[in-house]
């Protein structure tokens, strides 16, 4: 009981507390709503308005890649032809290009900072990373071997005459590396009962993006932070023991010539049946039927892409169903998992769960441009790549949908639209996660929905969180599901639920979307599609959401009736008292049994930190209560009711 008392008494007191600090108001008008937001005005390459302008550009980058797997030393070695063509003005003395295997070194920046803090990122072993064999360039028909530096995970290789505007540089590179075990959560290897799972991700030397923005873009991958890549056409084979299974971005271009006579029937039956078809069942895998084959070559085609990965293994039961694309298109939804992962819910339902995503994103924002949407469950918890994702192989129920959908979420954000994941982790984390929240309410009639209020997020805001506008790798890892993911969904929902509407918010996100689907929209870009399109002009929620970590803090303070008769009519008084404006939405009761639901513009707030409206009562006023729906994380929700 004395626990309970002080408890109590300490709760009171926190919320006394909390009143008490925040009736002085720190809201500044003048600082919310100051006309000056943008850094620079639009350009002939980036319009005002938010679209690429009619002079914008990118680069391109194709490959053909060939590589094969050592089961025996884990060891995957390859050989590619990339094909660089330079659309930008400049002349290119030399190009950067990215080795993400050497963050598994011992001795790379990843192992000194990120696997030293431990955690998700963190390596438990270590490799020789990238074993670079041969480069050389081919321009104009002339080819030599070039001098090339490799600093921790980047490549700069050198150019003897440079690269002019629409010049393409072929570039030959022969490497190497040992799949890690656990690959920073990002690719690695499972052992199963019937042998390893390999997924395999970061595994080629890829362009860096040269950008009007910064030039070339060459942060190092140290682990937190994701990645920013060119894009362009990638064909890629994998030789591997005929045992296996492999699955891989894009379009299986040969499924006749790897899989069994029956393998590939049910394949072809896949590609048309609404319903999850088994290509190799459980009771296959357990047979390990010997072929007359030693390996098999598995080709794959994905266009329009920024990257490329692939799985393989023995161990894989694999089934496929068709997916509908509101065009009238068709792709495969595919799965590859180990028979551990089957039951309770379990990965059998993958097929489903990854059909019914691409649907809906497909016909709500924009449609899924990709041959096939593959599912692969193995040592990686959650990760995305373009028309392949990898979801951890424990996952059931809930979890196996939230993973699926989430991961194939990133088939919009980033891999349509391609923003700097480097350092803008909630343009695509953050984007991503509001999206999951309409695929979730929809699939199966919300079989795994949990409607959630603005009380949940009242923790975004805490000092202890980074900002949103914090380069990922600089963000703590206790913040980084806030400031990457939820936070900037919260965003999102709050700009759709209080500031646009529905139906204009839809219709500029859309718009968003179509405007940079394959392009490289920076943040001012997303800002500025939003205003142009919405018609409001959002610097104030920019300002506050993404540029500042302000809470929100509305407050009532308190009413008068006129020559204090209620049947005379009424003032109520509110105040802002932290630093970020939003509207806001005020439910008034009488003791009479009226209520009345007052809507005020973020306006209000213009002038000052308070703000007064008047109402026609008939009676007392019972109640005043700001946020009656609970939408808003409000950050002292005590001060939102007035009661007589």
């Amino acid at each position: 009981m004395r626990h309970k008392l002080l408890f109590s008494f300490l709760l009171m007191a926190f919320a006394m507390s909390s009143f008490a600090q925040t009736t002085e108001s720190k809201y500044n008008a003048k600082e919310a709503f100051n006309p000056q937001f943008y850094p620079y005005p639009g350009t002939e390459f980036r319009s005002a308005s938010g679209e690429p302008g009619p002079k914008y550009w990118q680069n391109r980058a194709d490959y053909k890649i060939s590589c094969a797997i050592d089961t025996s030393k884990h060891l995957v070695s390859g050989s590619e032809e990339l094909t660089y063509t330079n659309n930008s003005p400049d002349n290119l003395k030399f190009l950067w290009l990215q080795l993400d295997q050497n963050i598994y070194r011992e001795d790379s920046r990843g192992s000194a900072t990120t696997t030293a803090a431990g955690g998700r990122w963190a390596n438990t072993g270590f490799t020789d990373g990238a074993v670079i064999k041969s480069v050389s360039v081919e321009i104009n028909g002339k080819k030599y071997t070039p001098k090339y530096t490799i600093t921790d995970t980047r490549l700069q290789v050198w150019l003897q005459d440079g690269l002019k505007n629409a010049g393409k540089a072929k570039l030959n590179i022969e490497w190497s590396f040992t799949v890690p075990v656990y690959g920073t959560d990002r690719m690695g290897r499972l052992q199963t009962k019937n042998g390893w799972v390999y997924e395999i991700a970061q595994w080629f030397p890829r362009m860096c993006v040269y950008d009007d923005l910064q030039g070339w873009n060459v942060l190092p991958y140290v682990g937190q932070g994701e990645f920013y890549l060119e894009y362009g056409d990638i064909d890629f084979s994998v030789t591997a023991p005929s045992d296996m299974i492999v699955v891989g971005s894009g379009e299986l271009l040969n499924p006749t010539e790897c899989l069994s006579a029956t393998e590939a029937k049910r394949y072809a039956e896949a590609k048309n049946s609404e319903k999850t078809v088994t290509i190799r069942s459980e009771e296959e895998v357990n047979k390990k039927i010997k072929t007359t084959k030693a390996t098999n070559t598995w080709k794959f085609k994905i266009q329009n892409t920024r990257d490329v990965a692939w799985a393989a293994s023995k161990a894989f039961v694999f089934d496929g169903a068709k997916i509908n694309l509101p065009s009238g298109k068709k792709c495969m939804a595919l799965s590859a998992y180990p028979i551990e992962s089957i039951g309770n819910d379990g990965w059998e339902r993958s097929t489903e769960f990854t059909k019914a995503s691409i649907e809906h994103y497909s016909k709500k924002w924009f449609e899924f441009p990709y041959p096939a949407a593959t599912n692969v469950a193995g040592i990686v918890g959650g990760m995305e790549y373009p028309g392949i994702v990898f979801c951890g192989y424990k996952a059931k129920g809930r979890g196996l949908w939230g993973v699926t959908d989430h991961e194939f979420g990133h088939s919009w954000f980033p891999m349509i639209v391609g923003s700097n994941e480097r350092k803008y982790a909630w343009m695509d984390e953050g984007f991503n996660t509001f999206i999951n929240d309409f695929s979730t309410e929809a699939f199966n009639n919300g079989e795994f929905f949990k409607p959630e209020s603005g009380d949940a997020g009242k923790a975004s805001f805490s000092e202890r969180i980074d900002g949103l506008y914090t380069v990922p790798d600089a963000v703590q890892q206790r913040s980084l599901g806030v400031t990457a993911y939820y936070k900037p969904s919260q965003m999102l929902h709050a700009l759709r639920d209080n500031v646009l509407g529905a139906d204009r918010f839809d219709a500029a996100f859309r718009e968003y979307v179509s405007r940079w689907a394959f392009k490289h929209p920076s943040p001012w870009d997303f800002f500025r599609t939003m205003e142009n399109v919405g018609g409001e002009d959002l610097s104030w929620f920019w300002r506050g959401w993404v540029l500042n970590t302000w809470k929100i803090d509305q407050a009532v303070k308190g009413i008068t009736y006129k020559e204090n008769l209620p049947a005379n009519g009424s003032a109520v008084t509110i105040e802002n008292l932290e630093q970020m404006p939003m509207p806001v939405t005020v439910l008034v009761k009488e003791a009479n049994g009226k209520e009345e639901r007052i809507t005020l513009p973020v306006e209000i707030w213009q002038r000052g930190n308070t703000y007064t409206f008047t109402l026609p009562t008939t009676s007392e006023i019972k109640e005043v209560k700001i946020d009656p729906d609970n939408k808003l994380p409000d950050w002292n929700r005590v001060n939102n009711v007035w009661t007589k």
